[in-house]
């Protein structure tokens, strides 16, 4: 039997709820709703490190950080890291890359949003290892981007939406370019930066919800500046959801898929708002939580829910198997997750930390001033999904807590 095609669609800040199939009044995810009801929903699945790079690395590299070479914020992936297209290419499949990498070497003093990081180079050697490479560091243009690489040495400003021009060039370099005239199965990512902030830069043809409508988790606190705050960022999050959906929708419509695993996810979520918090790094479920779904050409469960304790760094495992032809199933109970440094990037976490998520419950330790660990979070998830009530210090969780750490 042939080796199937693996079709990579990752997301940036797109958590686990906010998705039509998810139950999210909010979310307009027509054609992720269509591939869910087609693929395994991994419905406990987690990003392993809630901040870009440091989730980026664990994906492509199958490594934790900082395992893989990757522990702050500002460090690249190193040169010599193996990642999942290597693996690909020794197994005979073309491989490329389209859009955000957020990788390489950075300028701290640049502007976190601009041309300055959407115009920088990242050397071929820093690519990962992909045969082709077209992308850009960052800079969330979510409009207009600009994108170097294999084809173009130099970067080049294109008009339209990030999405919809990312999913153009993949889907061509797929159907006309690129591993069919080869002959050979292909591997592709496609790398969005949407739906990240800034949240109300324009999505083409989309309405904003008014902030008013905007349905808010029971756990925003009610009545002030952090509802009105996430009200606000919520009407742009969700234009951007639909405006991303359906660029996806594009890919999935104008490519032929027969003989293509596709797989859809995101590398962290965000809090909007919940526990008076926002962004990323931190390990609540708003954070921690990312939507993941697998959509096989030939397995013996074609679609449905699937409640494993499945980690983004489970992806290059999960395709070096299909590959080779096998079946892939997470043998854990539970998926390690951690911030492994702190950062100081506003709204973030600003704590390192470390823990454990399984579908009951999640301990997370945190480094104190006398240079112990201890526990921070415990949630019973299965009573507490919300996490309204932090367990850490009840004495009458004392034992349950100690014998989980002894497990970590």
């Amino acid at each position: 039997m042939s080796q199937p095609n693996i079709l990579w669609i990752v997301t940036t800040q797109w958590r686990t709820q906010a998705c039509g199939y998810a139950g999210d009044a909010n979310a307009r995810t027509p054609w992720l709703d269509g591939l869910a009801s087609e693929a395994v929903n991994y419905a406990q699945a987690v990003t392993p490190h809630p901040l870009g790079p440091q989730a980026r690395a664990a994906l492509l590299t199958g490594k934790l950080c900082p395992d893989n070479g990757v522990s702050d914020y500002w460090d690249p992936l190193p040169v010599d890291a193996r990642t999942v297209a290597h693996a690909l290419r020794d197994r005979g499949y073309v491989t490329a890359f389209f859009g955000k990498w957020h990788l390489a070497e950075r300028d701290r003093t640049a502007p976190f949003v601009g041309e300055a990081h959407a115009k920088m180079i990242v050397p071929p050697e820093r690519r990962g290892g992909f045969e082709l490479w077209e992308g850009f560091e960052g800079g969330f243009l979510l409009n207009d981007p600009w994108l170097h690489g294999t084809r173009l040495p130099e970067p080049r400003h294109f008009k339209g939406y990030q999405a919809d021009v990312l999913v153009q060039r993949a889907a061509e370099w797929v159907s006309r370019a690129g591993p069919i005239a080869q002959g050979k199965p292909y591997f592709c990512v496609v790398s969005l930066e949407s739906p990240h902030p800034p949240y109300h830069a324009p999505a083409p043809h989309v309405a904003e919800l008014k902030p008013v409508e905007v349905k808010l988790r029971a756990n925003v606190p009610a009545g002030g500046d952090i509802e009105k705050k996430a009200r606000e960022e919520l009407a742009g999050y969700y234009a951007h959801i639909e405006a991303t959906d359906r660029a996806i929708g594009k890919l999935l419509t104008e490519t032929d898929l027969s003989n293509t695993a596709v797989v859809f996810c995101s590398v962290h979520g965000d809090m909007h708002g919940s526990h008076g918090l926002f962004r990323k790094a931190w390990p609540h479920e708003e954070s921690v939580r990312v939507p993941l779904l697998a959509r096989l050409p030939r397995t013996k469960v074609t679609s449905g829910t699937n409640q494993e304790a499945v980690s983004l760094v489970d992806l290059p495992h999960m395709a070096v198997a299909w590959a080779e032809g096998r079946e892939w199933h997470c043998k854990r109970d539970s998926a390690h997750i951690s911030m492994p440094s702190a950062t100081e990037i506003p709204l973030q976490c600003p704590h390192a930390w470390r823990g454990f998520r399984s579908a009951r419950h999640k301990l997370v330790l945190k480094p104190e001033a006398n240079g112990r660990e201890e526990p921070w979070l415990y949630f019973d998830l299965e009573r507490d999904p919300l996490e309204m009530r932090n367990l850490a210090d009840d004495p009458v969780r004392a034992r349950e807590i100690a014998e989980l750490r002894r497990l970590m």
